[in-house]
């Protein structure tokens, strides 16, 4: 089996114009930082978030990455600068923020959902523990299983893990930043394990960010298991490989759910044989 063409074949194909317009030809209008904390009610975790965000046009993209990777210089340095100065020179995180940018632009979500080839989900007002419970929810549903399939998890949010528990999996959980899940599950950080015993994986778009996305696309793909991603981090990069290793997925342009308290949209993606 041939291995799945990554990350850095498709930003090859932006900067040579396969996907649209040259990026050299686009300026990024803003780089920004965003640094935050949530913990949810009920929960002991505090999750301590930080994105780069490029503007391009009427898109966003966004990247989370971890703590020390970046310096907020680079929102000086790089807005106003021609994408493809970012796509070529810029840290992962900012790379991965630009080529979101640039994909979203191209295409963007909601006109995927037009087109019905999306299907848009509006996430309700209210508190950060109801949008997230409904965000996760939704992600959960694109899960086709059985009863008691092993699902992978990478990266752990808590009402995720609690989605895939009431459709009938068990969560296999893998986080490089947590020890134990909400209930007392044991969180490994060796992605490897997980990916080799899971039936199904649910990946977050961080991978993406830490760069270990290319091996669960490879791994699942040659396993022959579903890949569903969902991301706020790149979330037009990870479309681009719907049918390629991703199954499906949950893409959540920013402004992301937990940055507002009103009605959001995220858009769920299905590969033609799960439709």
């Amino acid at each position: 089996m041939s291995p799945v063409p990554g990350v850095d074949a498709l930003v090859a194909a932006v900067l040579a114009g396969e996907h649209g317009p040259l990026p050299a030809a686009s300026v990024a209008t803003s780089v920004f930082w965003i640094h935050h904390g949530t913990r949810l009610a009920g929960g002991a975790t505090t999750y301590l978030n930080q994105y780069v965000l490029v503007r391009l046009g009427g898109s966003f993209g966004g990247c989370a990455f971890e703590d020390g990777e970046l310096d907020p210089a680079l929102c000086r340095v790089y807005s106003g600068a021609p994408l493809d100065v970012l796509l070529r020179e810029g840290p992962r995180a900012l790379r991965i923020a630009a080529l979101d940018a640039y994909l979203s632009e191209v295409r963007p979500h909601r006109r995927a959902a037009e087109a019905a080839e999306a299907e848009p989900v509006t996430l309700p007002a209210g508190t950060p523990e109801v949008r997230a419970v409904a965000r996760d929810a939704a992600i959960a549903g694109l899960l086709d299983i059985e009863e008691g399939a092993r699902v992978g998890l990478i990266g752990v949010v808590n009402p995720l893990v609690a989605a895939i528990r009431e459709r009938g999996g068990v969560p296999l959980p893998c986080d490089l930043n947590l020890k134990a899940t909400q209930w007392g599950d044991p969180v490994t950080s060796d992605m490897h394990e997980v990916l080799d015993r899971a039936d199904a994986v649910v990946a977050t778009g961080m991978t993406l960010s830490n760069g270990s996305f290319d091996v669960v696309l490879e791994r699942c793909r040659a396993r022959g298991i579903p890949l569903v991603v969902y991301a706020q981090t790149g979330s037009a990069v990870a479309r681009a490989f719907l049918g390629s290793g991703v199954s499906a997925l949950s893409a959540e342009p920013f402004p992301f759910s937990q940055f507002s308290a009103e009605e959001t949209v995220l858009y769920r993606y299905r590969t033609a044989s799960r439709a």
